[in-house]
């Protein structure tokens, strides 16, 4: 639904479209306008809804087909985008179910629904797929050497808590050669180069190659400086004899031959030297689809009488080209996976049915997984090596760690108990009654 003000669609539909090889596939979406407020997107918009869908209904079909819900999914793997019949620029989803269900011990799991207790509770396991698209925007970087040799880089992007400025700082000193304490990155400023704002999980593949880019510009001015200047050390070197080490620039076959940056501004008579840079996705990228992967798997307890679920284990295997830096990549994950949970369990946005006012407008009443909600949660990256996603070979993972958790959820309880639930969140109102169900067979 929409207001009657204006338009808002998730794209609900998309991860249908490109998950599976399936030559026969329509989607269709239906907007309806109601006397609510026009609603507005949050993490995953699209995608974490869309996927608890398709996953659901790939669930249901593992079990009418007396399949393992991950051999269903290698089956049915695409090797190409079949939405748009292009090559994925990177794909390694065959790897995260590989090394999600071995680290999850899936082989092990019971093939009935039922199967399994600890004292009066149910035991299920359930997995699925996550998908996020792998974007890049526009964006500029700025690049300046100060005189006492550190350089200064600056984009008016932001730092949302999920490590922008790590990160940068990262990037950056890889690409002058610099240790990064010689290194400055700053943000937060519309007077610096423009960045777009943070969404759809672009801001390390937008900002980054911005960033890249002026640091390897002001590398290769710096040294053309250095070996043009006849007081150099390094006269006369070809640019590619020349390295940056330890603030200064050194000639690769004679270490010994050194130019210190500071030095270098200093005889340049400068205050200092800038580069600014544009970074744009090439039109080499357009030939490729683009889509980071991931395999969720969770096992949950279900308590009948209370129509209570715990989430006791999550596993998350993911493929998003080059992890930039694990621990703050690991944290964006292991954020997800728990949003997902919220999704799943406990997040619930309530209208009053005569005023379409939102009643859950506060934490209070819109309830959201506290640190006992969540369980043991374990991240694996897969290596993942992408020429052209974008010039730093990342996607972005604020996201994807999000899809397929409510899915992987709503599957655990069926292998749990025998009931299907297709309705979100999955709370004990909805649960209570279970001795109704389903209780041996395997049929959703």
């Amino acid at each position: 639904p929409t207001s009657r003000l204006d338009e808002f669609v998730e794209p609900t539909t998309r991860a249908t479209r490109i998950l599976y090889a399936c030559p026969n596939l329509h989607t269709s979406q239906r907007l309806v306008q109601l006397d609510i407020p026009t609603p507005t997107f949050t993490r995953a918009p699209g995608e974490a809804s869309g996927s608890f869908g398709v996953e659901s209904a790939l669930d249901e079909l593992a079990w009418a087909l007396k399949l393992d819900p991950v051999e269903l999914r290698l089956r049915n793997h695409a090797d190409r985008d079949p939405e748009e019949d292009k090559p994925w620029g990177s794909k390694s989803l065959r790897e995260c179910y590989r090394a999600g269900a071995e680290r999850f011990g899936w082989s092990k799991r019971p093939d009935r629904v039922r199967a399994t207790r600890d004292g009066h509770l149910l035991i299920g396991w359930g997995m699925a797929t996550a998908a996020y698209p792998a974007g890049q925007r526009d964006a500029s970087a700025l690049a300046r050497l100060r005189p006492d040799g550190t350089v200064l880089v600056q984009v008016g992007s932001q730092d949302l808590g999920t490590g922008t400025y790590t990160i940068m700082t990262q990037i950056a000193a890889d690409a002058l050669g610099l240790p990064p304490d010689r290194v400055r990155f700053e943000l937060g400023d519309t007077q610096m180069p423009e960045a777009p704002g943070s969404g759809g999980s672009t801001t390390a593949s937008t900002v980054g190659p911005a960033v890249k880019m002026a640091c390897e510009a002001l590398r290769a001015r710096l040294v053309e400086m250095s070996r043009t200047d006849a007081r150099s050390p390094l006269s006369g070197l070809a640019p590619d004899a020349i390295d940056v080490v330890d603030g200064a620039l050194v000639a690769r076959a004679e270490p010994s031959r050194r130019d210190p940056l500071a030095e270098l501004l200093r005889r340049s008579g400068k205050d200092e030297v800038t580069e600014r840079v544009e970074s744009k996705a090439t039109e080499a990228r357009k030939a490729f689809s683009h889509y980071a992967f991931g395999a969720q798997f969770v096992e949950v307890a279900v308590d009948e009488d209370l129509g209570e679920v715990r989430v006791r284990r999550a596993v998350g295997a993911f493929a998003c080209g080059k992890i930039l830096n694990a621990k703050t990549a690991r944290s964006q994950l292991v954020g997800g996976i728990i949003w997902g949970i919220g999704m799943a369990l406990h997040e619930h946005t309530v209208r009053d049915e005569r005023t379409g006012r939102v009643v859950t407008r506060d934490l209070a009443d819109y309830h959201v997984p506290v640190n006992l909600d969540i369980p043991a949660i374990e991240i694996i990256t897969i290596d993942e090596v992408d020429p052209h996603v974008n010039p730093i070979g990342a996607k972005g993972l604020g996201e994807i760690g999000i899809t397929g958790v409510a899915a992987a959820i709503a599957s655990a309880i069926y292998h749990a108990t025998g009931r299907r639930l297709r309705d979100l969140p999955m709370t004990p109102d909805r649960l209570l009654g279970l001795g109704a169900a389903v209780a041996g067979g395997g049929a959703p």
